[in-house]
């Protein structure tokens, strides 16, 4: 769940397979119809799934006891940069896995490397089984490279025990969230609200999603770049006003220090999502039974909007000999009811709707037992989330720029909103220079 940095496309001048239409808001207008993947779903298959969620083998387990002729052998993999950069060199020597668990964020390094298949053509049995918001983590200029997998809708948590001795209530508006965090600091100046950590770019892009931000659109076969947008740079401000303050930290998360003051009370709440309360757990131990979950504060009151902060889907590598059949196993995976039991038992949140219901969601994680409706709420939380209409085609070039600037822009207490502009401008920048025609920006 932390922050990745992903590997810059060594195929400087490789095109997105499909970006040759508008794509508009969905991602897929103006799009030809898909072609068939050929072969036999059903056909004898011997299919390898490279993944790395702890456990998943349990789930293979279950497909093999019900598909004796299509044998799915799992290798466990290291996520992050590393599998992508070893799927991509399998894919060069020609001994690429059928299948891949890949972040929704490495999608797009791994389609310009022209390394996965279009399945366009094969999900329609599971279209409805996923929000919409969810399909746009998985589609890319009108076509859809894998199935949605597991998804970190993003949501506040905060200490209840410490709101209550303050006499704070839980802000329902980021104007109200503002407010609470100066409250916070005039009221015992040992606390803080939370801080903001300046170097996860997916974090930022889960709260500009939330803000209604698509940083990238293909118009007509050219990418349109929207980085420097008002959402974002509302967003950015919003938060650089609280740092330049004093009103929040600016320290980053997932260090010794940030561990210490979530676990003795210095910091008393954390934008983070659905797999927060297992992070809790491991860093803030004794606020065990102390911390409570509620949505993202909203820009608009009355408004119900949230964005996506990890996760992970299924794709087929585009040189799997066993297409059909890995497209197959990878609807299977992620909408089978008795899959979708074992991936929540083995942690993770499901992408699909029904797993989000899924009897293993009925208790509360054990750290957070008192908020019995932990899962409940979060299955509502998740229908409000918002992702891109797209990816692009660097976002890993994207990404660095935004954790390459913002520590820096935070430590100088500097104006957040112009980060914006640079990444921007480095994003477009690095489109031209691998050969992708851009309008505006």
């Amino acid at each position: 769940m932390r922050r990745r940095t992903f590997l810059v496309s060594s195929a400087a001048t490789l095109f997105l397979s499909a970006c040759g239409g508008d794509t508009g808001e969905s991602g897929d207008a103006g799009q030809a119809a898909p072609s068939p993947i050929a072969g036999d779903e059903n056909a004898p298959a011997a299919l390898t799934f490279w993944a790395w969620a702890e456990n998943i083998q349990r789930v293979v387990d279950l497909w093999n006891e019900k598909n004796p002729t299509q044998k799915v052998t799992l290798s466990g993999q290291a996520a992050g940069d590393e599998l992508t950069a070893k799927f991509l060199t399998a894919v060069k020597a020609g001994n690429a896995p059928d299948v891949v668990q890949a972040e929704y964020q490495a999608l797009p390094t791994l389609i310009t490397n022209n390394a996965l298949q279009d399945l366009s053509s094969a999900i329609a049995p599971v279209t409805s089984a996923f929000a919409e918001g969810t399909w746009n983590l998985t589609s890319f200029g009108g076509a859809t490279y894998a199935i949605p997998q597991d998804v970190g809708p993003m949501m506040l948590f905060y200490r209840a025990d410490v709101f209550e001795k303050m006499g704070l209530s839980v802000p329902t508006t980021w104007e109200e969230f503002g407010a609470l965090a100066e409250t916070v600091r005039g009221k015992d100046s040992k606390r803080y609200l939370t801080t903001f950590s300046p170097g996860d770019a997916g974090w930022l892009a889960g709260f500009a999603q939330q803000a209604g931000a698509s940083w990238w659109a293909n118009e007509n076969g050219a990418w349109k770049v929207a980085i420097d947008d008002p959402a974002t740079r509302k967003m950015l401000s919003f938060w650089g006003e609280l740092v330049g303050s004093g009103a929040v930290l600016g320290d980053p998360m997932y260090t010794p220090q940030w561990n210490s003051q979530m676990n003795d009370g210095t910091i008393i709440a954390w934008p983070s999502a659905v797999w927060g309360a297992g992070v809790l757990a491991g860093v803030a131990p004794s606020g065990k039974g102390k911390w409570r979950m509620a949505p993202l504060p909203q820009w608009n009151a009355g408004e119900q909007f949230t964005g996506f902060w990890g996760g992970s889907s299924t794709a087929v590598s585009a040189s799997s000999k066993q297409k059909a059949q890995a497209a197959k196993f990878a609807r299977w995976l992620n909408s089978d009811p008795e899959a979708l039991k074992l991936l929540v038992e083995i942690g993770l949140y499901p992408a699909a709707t029904a797993g989000q219901s899924s009897d293993g969601l009925g208790a509360a994680p054990k750290f957070m037992a008192a908020q019995t409706d932990y899962y409940a709420s979060a299955a509502k939380i998740a229908q409000t989330a918002r992702g891109f209409s797209s990816w692009g085609p660097n976002t890993n070039v994207t990404y660095g720029a935004f954790e390459n600037l913002m520590p820096k822009a935070v430590r100088d207490k500097s104006d957040l909103a112009a980060v914006a502009a640079q990444v921007q401008q480095e994003s477009v920048a690095d489109l031209k220079k691998q050969g992708y025609q851009v309008v505006g920006g």
